[in-house]
């Protein structure tokens, strides 16, 4: 059997998702609601933080609307990805990292009511506070390098296409 773009596409999404609610079950086990682990000091720590908002928590309070918008992107993501270069692998790549990290969000806004973040970075400051890298978690880290790898993709695309000797096609 072949495996198709879309096979593929499917494959790396099933992976994303499932390693990113595999995570989020063992955080769930082992620390209660905004309980924390630390694992190097003043660097990292695993925490049990809820996010009912976006990214870096924007739309804090908003756990159903952006379940809403989750829905509609993957929708529009799904029936769009033929605009971009899903026949190589980083486009396949890209694809399936997006929708995997888009599934394991919407599974925690629906299953649990918000979105359970655990990775955090960051650095004591002298008053004994902390500063750092909002909490984060599998999906989130796959959506951001999903989209990375889009840009690129568009920026080899665009420079490829201006470089001399090729002809830009006019529409």
């Amino acid at each position: 059997m072949r495996l198709t773009p879309t096979h593929i596409i499917a494959l790396v999404a099933a992976a994303v998702y499932v390693i990113d609610q595999a995570t989020k079950l063992a955080v769930l086990r082992v620390l209660d609601l905004a309980d924390y682990h630390v694992v190097i000091d003043g660097f990292f720590k695993f925490v049990h933080w809820g996010n009912t908002g976006a990214a870096w928590s924007l739309f804090y309070g908003n756990n159903g609307l952006l379940a809403l918008v989750s829905l509609g992107a993957l929708l529009i993501l799904f029936l769009t990805r033929h605009r971009f270069d899903t026949k190589v692998w980083m486009g396949q790549l890209a694809f399936g990292l997006i929708f995997g990290g888009i599934l394991g969000n919407l599974t925690d806004r629906i299953r649990i009511g918000h979105v359970v973040d655990f990775i955090r970075f960051y650095l004591l400051q002298r008053g004994g506070g902390e500063v750092g890298f909002p909490a984060f978690n599998i999906a989130d880290s796959a959506i951001c390098i999903g989209v990375g790898l889009l840009f690129l993709m568009s920026w080899r695309a665009e420079n490829e296409a201006g470089a001399p000797g090729r002809q830009v096609p006019t529409p």
